[in-house]
């Protein structure tokens, strides 16, 4: 009987390369499924060929052009932080005519993409990237990353109102996870809450609200895992550097080729041991303890930070989340 040459490799069928619209994505042209759509489109042609198909692995050694034009290399993974303003819509191109983020977007950036959205009336911190697949990562609830948003709403909630919003609700039909909900103040016919949640449904504390005869007038996200708002002019860009970037989302960035491989964890970690009820080490996308850092290292605002202590209250929260730096900051060209 004979047997096959151990030191063979194993035979496969799989194609060499990367599917065409992983390719796209990663060249900051288009999230995944907007490659898609534009390959259907038969805006996409590899090496002269018009492809109608998603279904292609393409190499460094095709020559694969968008409406005329040629794919570049890959670009590395960048991130801003963009503080929307209200009255803009979260989408390239809009039927009704109404503005869009990307019009708003100062002219000499890249093209990119949003990490979820947030709706016309809705204002506050929107994640930008030029990598689809750092887009898909964020959006997905599985990451775990916390949304926080000040939401200004008309009434007078009690605990006894928002405690089927902490429980979990279902609203015709479709079903919301459990928020954190806490009531800051009562301002005349309006109260000012602290909603937190890890998933991004369409209009979801809109609709959360109203299911618990609240209308919200206000609406504000401050905070995006350990993504925060904080000084962010409404239509400023802050760019986030490199090694946050790279801390953050755990991948690390070659300079050579702007390909993103998986961050190696560290072989050795060492910590400094806590004191009994000390606050535990934050991880991104977990809720953060009172005084803990964020990514920029400043301290959550309206929490007391550590060591102060014991005979200090916590900070009232305000309206405007606490300073902090993550890079360079430019203002949009949007005229108002």
């Amino acid at each position: 009987m004979s047997q096959e040459n151990p030191t063979q490799p194993p035979k496969t069928d799989t194609p060499p390369g990367d599917r065409i619209a992983k390719v796209l994505s990663r060249a900051g042209l288009a999230s995944r499924r907007e490659a898609e759509r534009m390959i259907e489109a038969g805006r996409v042609r590899v090496n002269g060929v018009q492809i109608d198909s998603p279904a292609l692995n393409v190499t460094a050694a095709d020559n694969i052009t968008v409406d005329g034009k040629p794919v570049g290399d890959p670009e590395p993974p960048r991130m801003w932080l963009y503080h929307k303003p209200t009255g803009l819509v979260t989408t390239n191109r809009d039927e009704k005519g109404r503005g869009t983020i990307f019009d708003d977007l100062p002219e000499d950036m890249p093209r990119v993409m949003s990490i979820g959205r947030l709706d016309l009336n809705s204002e506050g911190l929107l994640l930008l990237t030029n990598d689809g697949d750092v887009k898909r990562k964020l959006e997905l609830p599985s990451n775990g990353w916390l949304r926080r948003y000040r939401v200004r709403v008309n009434g007078r909630p009690s605990d006894e109102v928002l405690e089927p919003l902490r429980r979990g609700i279902t609203v015709d039909g479709e079903e919301f996870q459990p928020m954190t909900v806490t009531l800051d103040r009562q301002q005349g016919a309006n109260a000012w809450l602290t909603v937190g949640l890890r998933e991004g449904k369409n209009r979801e504390i809109r609709r959360a609200m109203e299911a618990v005869n609240l209308s919200v007038n206000r609406l504000i996200r401050t905070s995006y895992g350990p993504f925060q708002l904080g000084e962010l002019k409404p239509g400023e860009v802050e760019e986030l550097k490199r090694k946050v970037v790279r801390d953050q989302l755990g991948i690390e960035i070659e300079d050579n080729t702007g390909t993103a491989v998986k961050k190696k964890p560290s072989h050795i970690v060492k910590r400094k041991p806590r004191k009994p009820g000390a606050p535990g080490p934050g991880r991104p996308g977990l809720p953060k303890e009172p005084g803990e850092k964020t990514a920029t290292g400043k301290v959550i605002p309206g929490k007391p930070k550590p060591g102060y202590g014991k005979s200090k209250a916590p900070r009232p929260p305000s309206d405007a989340p606490g300073p902090r730096k993550f890079g360079t900051r430019v203002k949009s060209t949007r005229k108002p």
